[in-house]
């Protein structure tokens, strides 16, 4: 009797857990995510930003400020957001960034990474499939080459004389 009640309660804690999913990815960028918090980090170039999201109405701050005084070029402020309009949860989650290193350009991919990945860990069922083909997920990996003896710069070498 007693493993009897012990497989309805297995049944019972599996159905609870499904219950909030999709059985397909169908529903991937549809809006129909969890709203949890979640956290992720995410680097580019030399930049390290660490992302944490909260439920909330959409209020961003970067280091103490916000979105607009924190990049004020549309570029990164679109770059930096486009995981959540893709998702379609524009004003579900209050964003906060700290970053750190780099320029602007570095820490507006980082940041874009690191929410992908926070997005990524609150709702994988529901998010991972859209967030991979748009290819939030990856880590662009290019960095600044090094500079090599001999020459002016990683590449440039002195200019060449015949005579």
């Amino acid at each position: 009797m007693a493993e009897n009640t012990e497989n309805s309660a297995v049944q019972e804690t599996e159905e609870e857990i499904t219950s909030y999913t999709t059985e397909t990815n169908a529903g991937a960028g549809t809006g129909t995510s969890q709203i949890a918090p979640g956290y992720g980090t995410g680097r580019r170039k030399e930049s390290v930003a660490r992302v944490r999201l909260t439920p909330g109405t959409g209020k961003w701050t970067i280091n103490g400020h916000t979105l607009e005084e924190y990049f004020p070029s549309r570029l990164h402020q679109r770059e930096v957001n486009s995981p959540i309009v893709l998702l379609k949860l524009e004003g579900k989650f209050d964003i906060n960034v700290l970053v750190e290193g780099g320029g602007t350009t570095g820490q507006s991919g980082a940041i874009r990474l690191g929410v992908a990945r926070a997005l990524n860990a609150i709702d994988r069922d529901a998010n991972r499939a859209a967030l991979k083909k748009a290819g939030f997920l990856t880590r662009d990996a290019r960095a600044v080459e090094r500079k090599k003896a001999g020459l002016h710069k990683a590449r440039r070498a002195p200019q060449f004389s015949k005579r």
